[in-house]
């Protein structure tokens, strides 16, 4: 039998309120999501302003960091042509993103879940997602 360590909502919404506060320090609205150690959504709050198109995306690249346990970005230039990982972004009805934003959320080494944050450049949703995941583990101090 195993044991499961997953995110519960009061640890999306302290993952929502770190990254919405980032969002609105550098003044773009962003889609943002988090999901369970499985990919599977827990919360999600998109931004008035938030672009309609990036609330899928936002949700892909958090299932993408949960799931694979790994960042967007890190597939990005493996899945390039040539690339070990080729076209490993048409994988699983297209859902892996390649691109960033999406980072998984560990605790004490274990992958309890995912955030993914979109509308902004590659750039500035993963700052985004990494001052959620800052928020929350600061406040389990």
């Amino acid at each position: 039998m195993l044991t499961i360590q997953r995110l519960d909502i009061a640890d999306a919404r302290l993952l929502l309120a770190g990254a919405r506060a980032r969002s609105e320090a550098i003044g773009v609205p962003m889609c943002i999501a988090i999901t369970d150690e499985s990919g599977n959504l827990v919360a999600f709050e998109r931004m008035d302003g938030g672009k309609v198109t990036s609330t899928t995306i936002a949700i892909d690249k958090s299932y993408t960091a949960s799931a694979a346990k790994r960042a967007t970005h890190e597939y990005g230039a493996v899945s390039q042509p040539g690339g070990p990982a080729y076209g490993i972004n048409s994988a699983i009805g297209g859902r892996l993103m390649v691109v960033g934003g999406g980072l998984p959320v560990a605790v004490d080494g274990v992958v309890v879940g995912g955030i993914g944050v979109s509308s902004g450049t590659p750039a500035q949703d993963q700052d985004v997602a990494q001052a959620g995941i800052d928020h929350f583990l600061a406040s389990r101090k």
